[in-house]
């Protein structure tokens, strides 16, 4: 899974991944839910995974997340169970100003909502990849994207910019990908417990609120500073921290 590497857990092959799975079993907590159940690892420089396990006991899966400091009241508008496995599953979600979202959730069996639409307070966590960039204004985010393909004058929400997808397909389709640009609120170069592995947290500020960005040290060309531009292409992981209430009129 690409995104380990961001929050410290560069695990490459099935061995490397038992081994790391292995190695957070003794401090892990079990959560229970219909279809089976997730076992939670956070770490204390906030990383966290999700096992999750079948009513026959077996593990089918898992995902990271990083339990971060960001807050936004969303209007959940479905849920999308996925494939991948019966405990996966993401929310399509609207913002301030009607834009939208969608962001996987990685205890969505053990929080699921029962109504649509529901306001929840959740906190998300955009997991970034290659094309991480840290830029020190405006100026030099213009120059590094066109102004055909970003808007370097307004920060995009996370998931309002763009969704991925084919608005023809099948819904359960739709990616927990976004298009970010922000700026830099605050930052730290954390190390996870497990084995020491570092990886950056941003503060990132939004036109729609604040997300946590987590990415690799190797994607990452400078130390950051506050008021730094972050802009790229993230997985949007999110959790529902306590009880949605349904907005239905």
């Amino acid at each position: 899974m690409s995104n380990l590497s961001d929050i410290g857990f560069p695990a490459k092959g099935d061995e490397e991944i038992n081994a790391m799975i292995m190695s957070v079993l003794e401090d892990a907590v079990d959560i229970k839910c219909d279809g089976g159940f997730y076992v939670r690892y956070s770490d204390p420089s906030g990383a966290e995974l999700y096992l999750q396990g079948n009513e026959g006991q077996e593990m089918i899966g898992f995902n990271p997340h990083f339990a971060g400091e960001s807050r936004r009241t969303l209007s959940l508008l479905r849920g999308i169970p996925r494939e991948t496995s019966e405990l996966d599953g993401a929310y399509h979600a609207s913002a301030e100003g009607g834009h939208q979202l969608v962001f996987d959730v990685p205890d969505f069996r053990a929080t699921m909502v029962g109504e649509f639409p529901s306001e929840a307070l959740v906190q998300l966590t955009a997991f970034g990849s290659n094309d991480f960039k840290l830029l020190k204004d405006e100026a030099e985010l213009a120059a590094h994207h066109p102004a055909n393909s970003w808007e370097p004058s307004r920060f995009v929400p996370p998931g309002l910019a763009e969704l991925v997808a084919d608005p023809a397909t099948d819904f359960g389709l739709l990616r927990p990908v976004a298009k970010i640009t922000g700026t830099v609120r605050d930052w730290e170069l954390k190390a996870n417990l497990i084995n020491g592995n570092r990886f950056y947290w941003l503060l990132v500020e939004t036109e729609g609120g604040e997300v946590d960005v987590v990415i690799d040290p190797q994607y990452v060309d400078r130390e950051p500073v506050n008021g730094d531009i972050v802009a790229g292409h993230f997985w949007m992981s999110g959790k529902l921290l306590g009880e949605a209430v349904s907005s239905r009129q």
